[in-house]
């Protein structure tokens, strides 16, 4: 009865939590600009009160009780992850947390307006403000040996911040070195593909995502295809995810990318078992491990000779001036690796040394070791070190992602780990379906989609992300795994002969 209990008032708070995902879904797709401040207001007491049902005394009554009488692994693993957010919630004031969600719902807007007029200073103070909080929260939930611990677990459980660092040193070393091979190397020289002049009109890329994110297995029934100046996916409710993408005329692959990568997140949402949904089992095992399913139905498959295969017919038909360009050809342009400014249109290789220069950042700005003040120039100076170039603006640099605006310090590091999930289990998955490339030249990944429900979907947040990707491969996270798939993609293609 008291697991039953237990249930009962967490879906409870999942209802209130389904409205604040609606809201936050409109906000950043169609409410009107001058409604965010009142939006702000009302996310901010919705979140109040799921925050107060979620720390409340009954709850942890609830948890207590549940615990006399789970039997089951997955009863276990409910009161287990239940009673770890209420314990990590109960210790951070309720007055902090919601003057956070509201200040958050501002920046997101001031973001906005600072990227569009590509001014830094409009978003300068409500960012610090936002890292005030996001430190002082760090401090009442606390952590071992670095402030970051505090944030980095609420997205990737079980990891470290130490342990962060060595993959990063691991990856700089390996993909630097990459890079400048691919650079110098005949796919880099020949990998030029460029687009037919023309315009894409928006109507008809829209119809061009739907019919490959239906292909994938996404059902257009149980979520929505929007617009938004980030690419995002919001869960809403039980059967109802929704993803959406940015448009640019000149470039039908940019809004497809996007939209295949969120496709991906999508997947795995809607995919998990339906008994486990708005309980904390019912969760991805980590931002990174969702990341990598994005990642994997983005690049692995969606930049891939085989999918391209599949696609030129679609792609003609949709958009007859792209028929004089060859599978090859569309290959190379979606493949070439090239050092740029902005992450989102980076290529495999150089996404990586992306997400190592806002991780340094971010985690030099939670311990107070970079100030908000000179967080463009340390951006620009990173970017430099690593990447061999400098940002000529700040749209094309600090501003370019909503990420510190929205609040989420610790979420970065999910980008490169979710690549190195996803190089990981491609290796795992392609010995499990030795016919991989065939079925997706085909257009079939029906079984693609049936191995990862079977392996990763029906597991919910059973693992944590380590213990998940030992459970689907075998063996310890190794982002060696990503660096091969790496250099046989960009060194030894075939395409490249």
């Amino acid at each position: 009865m008291s697991i039953k209990e237990l249930k009962s008032e967490l879906l409870k708070i999942a209802k209130v939590r389904s409205a604040i995902s609606l809201l936050q879904w409109d906000l950043s797709t169609y409410m009107p600009p001058k409604g965010a401040s009142w939006r702000a207001e009302v996310l901010g007491e919705l979140s109040e009160y799921a925050f107060f049902l979620f720390t409340s005394e009954r709850m942890g009554n609830l948890i207590e009780k549940a615990q006399e009488e789970a039997k089951s692994e997955l009863e276990l693993a409910l009161v287990r992850l239940t009673r770890k957010d209420y314990e990590k919630y109960r210790k951070i004031p309720l007055r902090l947390f919601v003057e956070l969600q509201k200040e958050k719902a501002i920046a997101e807007k001031l973001w906005e307006e600072a990227r569009k007029d590509n001014n830094f200073l409009i978003l300068k103070d409500s960012l610090k403000k936002i890292v005030k909080m996001v430190i002082d929260i760090a401090e009442h939930i606390g952590y071992e040996d670095n402030r970051y611990d505090a944030l980095l677990d609420e997205y990737e459980p079980g990891f470290k911040t130490s342990y962060l660092k060595e993959i990063c040193d691991y990856m700089k070393r390996a993909l630097i070195p990459l890079l400048e091979r691919v650079e110098s190397s005949d796919l880099e020289k020949e990998g030029k593909g460029s687009l037919k002049k023309g315009s894409f009109p928006i109507d008809k890329q829209r119809e061009l995502i739907q019919r490959v994110i239906s292909a994938f297995g996404f059902d257009l029934y149980a979520g929505r295809l929007d617009t938004s100046p980030h690419p995002f996916t919001e869960v809403v409710g039980l059967n109802d995810v929704r993803i959406t993408t940015r448009y640019d005329e000149a470039d039908p692959f940019q809004a497809l990318l996007a939209a295949m990568h969120e496709c991906g997140h999508a997947l795995y949402d809607l995919n998990i078992p339906k008994e486990f949904f708005g309980l904390p089992i019912g969760d991805g095992a980590s931002a990174g491990m969702h990341e990598g399913q994005a990642r994997f139905w983005e690049n692995i498959v969606g930049r891939s000779l085989p999918f391209l295969t599949f696609l030129k017919p679609i792609l003609d038909s949709t958009f007859p001036s792209l028929s004089e360009m060859s599978v090859v050809d569309i290959w190379k342009k979606l493949n070439t690796v090239r050092r740029s400014l902005i992450r989102v249109s980076s290529d495999e290789i150089t996404y990586n040394l992306h997400i190592i220069v806002r991780f340094e950042l971010e985690e030099a700005m939670i311990n107070e070791r970079l100030s908000i003040e000179d967080l463009p120039y340390a951006w620009d100076e990173k970017m430099n070190e690593y990447l061999g170039i400098r940002p000529d603006n700040h749209r094309n640099g600090v501003l370019q992602d909503i990420h510190w605006a929205s609040g989420h310090f610790g979420y970065f590091p999910s980008y490169m780990l979710g690549n190195i999930y996803a190089g990981q289990i491609y290796w795992k998955l392609k010995e499990n379906l030795p016919d991989l490339d065939k079925m997706v030249s085909e257009g079939n990944f029906k079984a693609i989609l049936e191995w990862f429900k079977e392996n990763i979907y029906s597991k919910g947040k059973f693992f944590e992300p380590l213990e998940m990707i030992k459970a689907v491969t075998r063996e310890n996270l190794s982002p060696s795994y990503l660096v091969r798939y790496l250099e046989e993609k960009f060194l030894r293609n075939p395409i490249k002969r």
